[in-house]
């Protein structure tokens, strides 16, 4: 007699059985008590049904792929929109008044061994430490889980920030502080957005929610969040400290990347909630 499935759907011939991995990624569905799955609105509702049934037919995996890149061509739009609007207000000085004022301050504070520590802190969401600290990340959790999403998710988050800040830095193409007020090693690409702080909190961001979705003990999760926001907003201060970037490039780095973290966990509720509702990663 053929033996079915607890949920009565019947068993699947001639093929391998499930990667433990697709089975714990089903189980990523909640953090702590929040279910990723359900969408309180009903133009959420309506877009997780549409996307689930697409991710049945084509596999939700495929479909993650297509949706992240749609998101960065989003992401690099936010950025042009974001830069019209910034470079009106600047003209008004409207939001330029906080620049000089803030770097005046900081520069009553330095001193060399302080100059040092933070331009050593600093390079770690630079060019080199980023990437570093995402791949030792993504190889970690990547073999941990057995799945493709954590490569998937990263790899998107990061070259989506690199979009937005090639893009904000040709559109407003912004002075950056005098080289009087900068701590060496120079830096002379444009100002605006600052790269590393938008570096730092998608990735640092993509790596704490991933996290999330394996912690179970709420002080855990709670030390998770705090530890990643104290380093996103330590970074985007300490381009502010070392004169290589102003005030207002780092809070629409903060801004911008923040938003572009929700579009990529959004594409991830999206994925999970295929799964959840029988698609599968791949198509059959």
């Amino acid at each position: 007699m053929e033996q079915h499935h607890a949920d009565g759907r019947p068993p699947t011939v001639g093929r391998p059985p499930a990667i433990g991995g697709v089975e714990r990624e089903r189980a990523d569905r909640t953090v702590g008590d929040v279910d990723l799955t359900r969408w309180r609105t009903r133009a959420g509702r309506s877009i997780a049904d549409s996307w689930a049934g697409l991710g049945r037919r084509f596999g939700a995996l495929p479909l993650l792929l297509v949706t992240l890149l749609v998101g960065i061509g989003i992401a690099a739009i936010a950025t042009w929109v974001a830069s019209e609007v910034y470079d009106a207000v600047r003209e008004s000085d409207d939001v330029a008044v906080l620049d000089r004022p803030v770097l005046d301050w900081m520069l009553l504070h330095r001193s060399p061994a302080l100059d040092q520590g933070v331009t050593w802190w600093t390079d770690i969401a630079g060019t080199i430490g980023m990437p570093i600290v995402a791949v030792l990340f993504l190889v970690g959790l990547t073999i941990q889980r057995r799945a493709w999403t954590p490569l998937v998710l990263l790899v998107a988050a990061s070259a989506g920030s690199l979009a937005m800040t090639i893009a904000g830095k040709d559109l407003i193409g912004r002075a950056r502080p005098p080289l009087s007020d900068a701590v060496p090693p120079y830096e002379h690409s444009p100002s605006f957005p600052s790269g590393h702080t938008l570096n730092a909190t998608v990735v640092v961001g993509t790596i704490v929610y991933l996290l999330l979705l394996r912690q179970s003990r709420v002080v855990t999760r709670v030390w998770t969040i705090v530890v990643g926001t104290l380093f996103v907003l330590s970074v985007g201060v300490s381009r502010v400290f070392l004169g290589h970037h102003w005030t207002t490039d780092v809070l629409a780095a903060w801004a911008l990347g923040l938003a572009w973290l929700a579009l990529v966990i959004t594409a991830h509720r999206l994925y999970l909630t295929a799964l959840h509702r029988g698609a599968e990663p791949t198509p059959s």
